[in-house]
Formats: C-alpha cells, sequence, structure tokens
C-alpha cells in the first residue's frame, strides 16, 4: 500500500469500472483519471496534488519540530527537577545547620527554668535566639529578627549568631578577658552598640536587624538588657501583664544609636517574654493585626500554665487567628523565676 502522503500518485488509464477505481485509491493513489485525458484537467488536478503534498510535507515537518522540541522540553523538566531536587536538598541541610545553632537545653540555674520556641514560615529563617552560661553568676539570652525571609536573611541571621555565641575558654563579642585573666560577661549595651558597628545598613540589601540582649545574674536575680528595635520584653508579675518596651531603633539603621541598658529585679513567680513580630503582626482575613494587645491577654490566660505550655499558646493563638499560614518567621523567647 503506498503511504498518501509520499509522492502523490495520479492513475492514467482507460480502465473506468468502478471497482478498479476503488482498488487503486485503496492501495494508495491520489487521483484516477480516465481517458480520453483533458489536458486542462490533468494539469489542474496535478497542481492540487503539489499543493496537497506541499501542505503535507509542512505538517509532516511540523510535527517533527514539535516532537524535537517537545523532547527537548522534557529533558529541560528532567533537568529543572533535578535541580529543585538539590536545591531543596540544599535548603533542607541548611535549615538544619541553623536549627543546630539554636540551644539544645537550658543552661542550669536553680530557681530558674527558661523555654523558646522557633518556627520559620520557609525552609530557612531570619530569626535566631539562644539562651547560654556566659560566667559563674551570668546567662546570656538573645532573639534577633533580620528583616526579610529566605536565604538572605537567614545568611546574616546565621552570621550574628555565630558571634554572639560564646566561645569556651575564648574571649568573644559576649565575653572578654579581663586583666586578671578571667573571662567576664560582656554588658548588653556593649553588645548592641558592638553589633551596629559592624553591621551597618547596606544600601544595595537594605537589610538590618532588630536585637533582644539580656544578660540575667543568676545570684542577684537581675536582668540587664537592650531592646533594638525589638517588641517587649513583656514581663507577667502577679497576674498582671505588662510590656516594658521603650522603643530604640534597629541594629546597624544609624551608626551612633546611643543604645540605653535597661535593669529589672526579678521577683518570684515573674515570667519574662520576648517574641518576634510574626506573632504580634499575623493577620486575619480582614488584615487586621493580632497585635500586642492579643499576645498579653493570652499571656495571662496561661498564667496557672507551665512556661512551655504558655509558649505553645501563645504561637497556637496567632497561628489561629491568621487566615492563612503565617507569612513571617515565629521565635520567642521566655524564663521565669520559680517560687521558693
Amino acid at each position: 500500500v503506498h503511504p498518501p502522503t509520499r509522492l502523490p500518485i495520479i492513475m492514467l488509464t482507460g480502465r473506468d469500472a468502478r471497482d478498479d477505481v476503488v482498488e487503486a485509491l485503496r492501495r494508495g493513489a491520489n487521483d484516477y483519471i480516465t481517458k480520453p485525458l483533458d489536458m486542462a484537467v490533468v494539469i489542474a488536478r496535478l497542481r492540487t496534488q503539489l499543493s496537497l503534498k506541499s501542505a503535507v510535507d509542512q505538517i509532516v515537518g511540523l510535527e517533527r519540530d514539535l516532537e524535537r522540541k517537545n523532547a527537548e522540553l522534557e529533558r529541560a523538566n528532567d533537568d529543572l527537577r533535578a535541580a529543585y531536587r538539590r536545591m531543596k536538598s540544599d535548603l533542607q541541610a541548611a535549615a538544619r545547620v541553623q536549627r543546630s545553632l539554636l540551644p539544645s537545653s537550658p543552661p542550669p540555674a536553680p530557681g530558674l527554668t527558661f523555654a523558646w520556641r522557633y518556627h520559620p514560615c520557609q525552609e530557612l529563617a531570619g530569626d535566631s535566639l539562644n539562651v547560654f552560661t556566659l560566667d559563674d553568676e551570668h546567662i546570656g539570652c538573645y532573639l534577633l529578627d533580620v528583616t526579610g525571609h529566605g536565604v538572605p536573611a537567614a545568611l546574616l541571621s546565621v552570621t550574628i549568631t555565630k558571634l554572639l555565641m560564646p566561645v569556651p575558654d575564648q574571649p568573644s563579642l559576649v565575653r572578654r578577658r579581663e586583666p586578671s585573666g578571667r573571662l567576664a560577661a560582656v554588658s548588653p549595651r556593649v553588645v548592641a552598640e558592638e553589633l551596629n558597628a559592624r553591621f551597618q545598613l547596606d544600601p544595595e540589601t537594605c537589610r538590618f536587624f532588630t536585637l533582644f540582649y539580656g544578660l540575667l545574674n543568676t545570684r542577684t536575680r537581675e536582668v540587664r538588657y537592650v531592646c533594638a528595635g525589638q517588641s517587649g520584653p513583656v514581663l507577667a508579675r502577679a497576674g498582671e501583664v505588662r510590656n516594658l518596651n521603650q522603643p530604640e531603633i534597629a541594629i546597624g539603621v544609624v551608626p551612633d544609636p546611643g543604645y540605653h541598658e535597661r535593669r529589672l529585679q526579678l521577683m518570684p513567680g515573674d515570667r519574662l517574654y520576648v517574641y518576634s513580630d510574626g506573632i504580634d503582626e499575623a493577620r486575619d482575613a480582614r488584615r487586621t493585626l493580632f497585635g500586642e494587645q492579643r499576645a498579653m491577654r493570652v499571656i495571662r490566660e496561661c498564667r496557672d500554665q507551665s512556661l512551655d505550655a504558655s509558649l505553645d499558646r501563645l504561637v497556637h493563638a496567632a497561628e489561629q487567628w491568621a487566615a492563612a499560614a503565617l507569612d513571617d518567621d515565629v521565635s520567642a523567647l521566655a524564663l521565669e523565676l520559680l517560687r521558693d
């Protein structure tokens, strides 16, 4: 059988029986002309078949091009899927590294308990927090929030986290060696000013960060702290909850912000909370903020629950308020001076 898409075949014959015509067309003829021939008709039919052949050739060519392009597209999709898997794997590995920088357990401090929560809105977060022993009498703690999300914010967050991490038996940003050779905790104001000097705002990236840095004296139960652009801390004492925040500018925004160091004497039963803006800036379907007052009300309602449970309630309340998944990182840090 002759494929009709090849060179057209026109039968020129004196056999005009119906069965002959049907058999010729069945075997692949494109046309059937019987004698006597009318040359004008023959030429017209030739031209028609050549036009049809040209059109068929174009269609066949387009089909082949489409098959080739589909194959190329499938290969490109395979490459994209492989690249996505690699990127996803890299992000998950980076997230594990970032989580490894969080505290694994609270520092030993009789009469004190600590709790924290950390919920990135993507694989990587611009938030970070930690609580750690600095010397025999001091525990350091911080919560920071880099503007933005994703990899750029996470890179800056990890860099700052490493700087704020005390190095065993070595001086660092948070611990300096005294003339006697003893390592002593650096004041929160000095820590904030040093970070501000190192991380001045880059006009290209426009990234800065907020910071709560606190220094707790485990003997006197006094907390010294700096809040640079960070909300809080929130104090829960004797059934009352109040925000101790006295606004100061975030780290890196201006060269000489003149940070003030605040002091708080803890009383038995006191709880101190600090959390990132992912909580109070959660929005419902009408774009209404969860807000500071709702957060403080949740803290007040959880007064008879454990410190861990109160943080769970706080984060859950913000998640319930949000119309969809929270669109910002959420981190929270809390401490409690236990009653005797």
